[in-house]
């Protein structure tokens, strides 16, 4: 424990700013919240490659002027590399060379099960280090033997957990049936050391990105050609994000009402390298075995191309596709032009979508799946819809219009789930 003329060393492991995605989003955002509380250090250890060097996608964001962390004291160390099992020692020695009280490790893939789970292993060792394993999922989506065996390798060194969703602490406690977890919400770790504590917190609302100053709503509307009501999808554009329901419950919509627009704002998940290039055309070959191998069907996800369904379904007219990666400067246009976000997803882990669009004050549409039902509020800060049933997803989307939602409601949410507390409970200092 640091004294009174040291600071609080922590160091947040997750993948750094130069990468694309939520998780990369929120490694960021927890290390300023942390920065911000008195007293503390923060260091991030970033990945350098996340993934298997041959899975064919560009996950590096190229796109950005702004990496959201000027104007802090964090430093970023860009050390572990999931190819290259050399660089897990030297992360973990260079981590312990910083003397950190904590360890927060983000954890989102069972692929990554074997790096963190070494790395956790060889930093447990060390008792004067708190090891937290802040967990987005615990069970994936039609999880094989393999991902239960790696999610169970990479997560068991941790001390501390943390889950933003019961649905999660439920499937920590599934994995390890033989284990004894006393779950927290005021940050108390449990001493027994045959316990493990789990901090139950929300996914904190971003303030990285917060509503322009002056901005002109219906000036970017006309530009964007957009119509009264505006639905948004926002982000990778990824199969159990729904977005092939969105789009056929908001033609369901658009056939009773002229008035409609659907904004879709994100690249493609599996189009980001070059398709006829050889080398893309060999990493798609080796995956799509590597995915057989390890019992999934590659073209659930690589052939997933759901804006091929506009023409069909007629909406061409009410659809605007900003069909990209984003830079962070633009992010926050793109949620002040809308009345609500959509969030029709097949299985839900804690989203970073939801969580901007709290910051501005935008109501949630979304399923009845994973730790929606816990976070959306009917009917004062979102609508949920059945999964698979269209004409209910089509219903939320009318019941924002005809019954649409105080922005103040939902900023009371925001207030709930700052940073600040998100913080405080980690530290163990609320």
């Amino acid at each position: 424990m640091a004294d009174a003329h040291t600071p609080r060393r922590i160091v947040v492991v997750g993948p750094g700013p130069q990468f694309k995605g939520g998780i990369a989003h929120y490694t960021t955002s927890l290390a300023r919240a942390l920065a911000e509380q008195p007293g503390t250090e923060v260091h991030i250890v970033s990945w350098t490659q996340q993934y298997p060097a041959l899975i064919p996608r560009d996950f590096i964001d190229r796109a950005s002027r702004q990496t959201l962390l000027e104007g802090t004291g964090i430093r970023v160390h860009y050390l572990l590399n999931y190819n290259w099992p050399g660089s897990w020692r030297r992360t973990y020695r260079q981590i312990v060379a910083l003397r950190p009280e904590k360890v927060i490790v983000q954890w989102a893939i069972a692929l990554q099960g074997l790096p963190l789970g070494y790395l956790g292993r060889w930093l447990a060792r060390h008792p004067d280090i708190e090891l937290v394993y802040d967990l987005h999922l615990v069970a994936q989506k039609e999880a094989t033997r393999l991902d239960y065996r790696l999610t169970r390798f990479g997560i068991s060194p941790a001390r501390t957990y943390i889950v933003h969703a019961l649905k999660t602490y439920e499937e920590l406690q599934a994995a390890f049936p033989d284990r004894t977890f006393a779950l927290s919400e005021d940050g108390q770790r449990t001493p027994a050391p045959v316990t493990r504590t789990v901090l139950r917190l929300f996914h904190p609302v971003y303030d990285m990105f917060r509503p322009e100053a002056g901005f002109d709503r219906a000036a970017v509307r006309a530009e964007l050609g957009l119509r009264t009501h505006v639905f948004l999808f926002f982000g990778f554009i990824r199969k159990y994000k729904g977005l092939h329901w969105c789009l056929q419950a908001f033609a369901e919509l658009a056939s009773r009402r002229d008035d409609v627009s659907l904004l879709i704002v994100g690249e493609r998940f599996w189009h980001t390298l070059a398709p006829k290039r050889p080398l893309t055309r060999l990493r798609q070959a080796v995956f799509g075995l590597l995915l057989r191998a390890f019992g999934r069907k590659p073209s659930d996800e690589q052939g997933y191309d759901p804006l091929a369904l506009i023409e069909p379904l007629g909406i061409a007219d009410r659809t605007v596709v900003i069909d990209r990666f984003v830079p962070n400067e633009e992010v926050p246009r793109y949620f002040q032009v809308a009345d609500g976000i959509v969030l029709f997803y097949e299985y839900a882990t804690p989203s970073g979508v939801e969580s901007i669009a709290a910051n501005f004050r935008l109501p949630i549409l979304a399923t009845r799946v994973g730790h929606f039902p816990e976070t959306v509020v009917e009917g004062q800060t979102g609508y949920l819809a059945t999964p698979a049933d269209l004409a209910s997803m089509a219903q939320a989307l009318e019941q924002l219009i005809t019954h649409p939602l105080a922005p103040e409601a939902i900023g009371q949410v925001a207030q709930a789930r700052s940073w600040q507390r998100y913080t405080e409970v980690v530290l163990g200092t609320p």
